[in-house]
């Protein structure tokens, strides 16, 4: 990171909110050198490569590894999250800064502007790894593997995904700290986070990984358009006009997620529907577990949907009333008393008659 010519004193409020990154790198390289020494080795494997491999089964050609979930993965998750902090803090000073400062944003839009920025970058990212993903496990060549019963392993990639997914989220709490959340946006940060939390750590446990690569991937697709348009209006005062493709792709995009989740989990789950969760075969498609997924696939639907549409469609209204409220104003200004100076000694200029102004001569 750059330095400051200004530094506050080590180990102070100010020096850790500008120095950060710095220190989340200092932590990471710890466990990185760790990997020198034989007897650290093992510990710091554990950090940065994925845990709980299985042997991959008989009948699969060509053989792959295959990953379980486990409590080590908690450890993987923490050192990615090291890792977000840095990028994150590499993306603003190098690239978001530089941009703001270019477009002359106020201090009042940086924060935001920022905030809407990294969001975009990362679901840009987020999405196009996560078709990826799907195309490399064949599930957009044979849709058939979505709504199979889900096997108790996952891929190199698929479990790589959904670490690095739950490593971002994990690193957003600390953020807000760190990017000086003003108190006022805190509830709704903290709730927009828990809920991509809660969701993707349900899909990581239940091993419905198809199912939540596709839902996340269309999820992201979505959230891309909305923050690209909220840069365009940070950067442009100007409201869009009639109805946009940011609404269209919303709406679109929302239903269609909700689609993919009722036919999935409703339907097509309950062929392979075990009578019991088995907890050493990992079988968790149950009722109760379908029930679940369901209800929290349409709460952060429902939940996010609100929180992009209802501003936006709640200033239109306002911006439509006021336009319907100006010429009735308008009207019953005409109607009323007339202006002030309009009249004169108490009688309306318009109720005497109009007669020409006679000029007096002047005296020889």
């Amino acid at each position: 990171m750059a330095l400051r010519r200004r530094q506050p004193p080590v180990l102070s409020h100010e020096f850790v909110l500008q120095n950060h990154a710095d220190l989340a790198a200092c932590v990471g390289m710890f466990f990185v050198l760790g990997l020198l020494f034989e007897r650290t080795a093992e510990a710091s494997f554990v950090f940065l490569t994925l845990q709980h491999g299985v042997p991959a089964p008989a009948e699969e050609s060509p053989p792959c590894a295959r990953y379980r979930y486990g409590a080590r993965d908690l450890a993987t998750v923490f050192f990615y999250s090291l890792v977000a902090v840095l990028v994150h803090a590499l993306l603003r000073e190098y690239v978001l800064d530089r941009v703001a400062r270019r477009l002359q944003l106020p201090r009042a839009r940086q924060g935001r502007f920022n905030e809407v920025g990294q969001l975009g970058a990362f679901c840009l990212v987020s999405s196009v790894w996560g078709f990826a993903v799907l195309l490399a496990e064949g599930c957009l060549a044979e849709p058939a593997l979505l709504w199979r019963a889900p096997l108790a392993t996952m891929t190199f990639r698929t479990k790589l995904f959904y670490v690095a997914q739950l490593a971002y989220w994990c690193h957003a709490v600390p953020e807000l700290y760190f990017q000086r959340t003003r108190p006022q946006d805190l509830p709704r940060q903290l709730v927009y986070i828990g809920l991509h939390l809660f969701h993707i750590a349900g899909a990581y446990l239940l091993y419905l990984h198809h199912l939540g690569l596709l839902l996340l991937a269309m999820h992201y697709a979505v959230e891309l358009l909305t923050h690209v348009r909220d840069l365009v209006l940070l950067g442009d005062d100007s409201p869009p006009h009639g109805v946009s493709l940011w609404a269209a792709a919303l709406i679109l995009g929302r239903v269609g997620t909700l689609v993919v989740s009722v036919l999935t989990v409703g339907l097509h789950l309950a062929a392979g529907q075990a009578r019991d969760p088995d907890a050493a075969a990992r079988n968790v498609n149950v009722l109760a577990a379908r029930i679940a997924v369901l209800l929290s696939s349409c709460t952060i639907q429902a939940c996010v949907a609100w929180g992009l549409g209802g501003t936006p469609l709640q200033r239109q209204l306002e911006g439509a009333t006021a336009a319907l409220r100006a010429p009735a104003a308008r009207k019953k200004r005409a109607k009323g008393r007339p202006c002030r100076k309009a009249a004169e000694n108490g009688v309306a200029a318009w109720s005497r008659p109009h007669t020409p102004h006679l000029r007096k001569d002047r005296s020889p």
